[in-house]
């Protein structure tokens, strides 16, 4: 099992910035890929970005690409997500997943809320 507690959500202006962070427990940190998923309520889970097991490679969806930087730190065992210039639509329940695979999401935290107000 992986215990994945997520941090650092909250209310912001639009343009302004917030950094989460995902601290992992349990099993071996690098076995897995970091992503960041998002939701808003009556809506799917959306793709956010993603790190590999090293920290090597980033994927990005293309809403945010440009304003937010995904990072692991595998000393730590926590995966950050910065977020810049965020807007209205970034308001959604951020939630942090590991999987042994790109997509997998093998295992979930408990989400954390960041609203954008306009």
């Amino acid at each position: 099992q992986v215990q994945l507690v997520e941090s650092g959500g909250g209310l912001v202006q639009a343009g302004g910035s917030l950094r989460l962070s995902c601290a992992a427990s349990g099993r071996t940190f690098t076995n897995y890929v970091m992503e960041w998923v998002r939701q808003t309520p009556g809506k799917e889970r959306e793709f956010v970005a993603a790190v590999s097991w090293g920290g090597g490679t980033t994927y990005y969806a293309d809403s945010v690409k440009g304003r937010f930087t995904i990072s692991r730190d595998n000393a730590k065992n926590t995966v950050y997500l910065q977020m810049n210039s965020l807007k209205p639509e970034d308001t959604a329940v951020y939630y942090c997943s590991a999987g042994l695979r790109f997509k997998s999401y093998d295992y979930w935290g408990q989400g954390t809320q960041v609203t954008v107000s306009s």
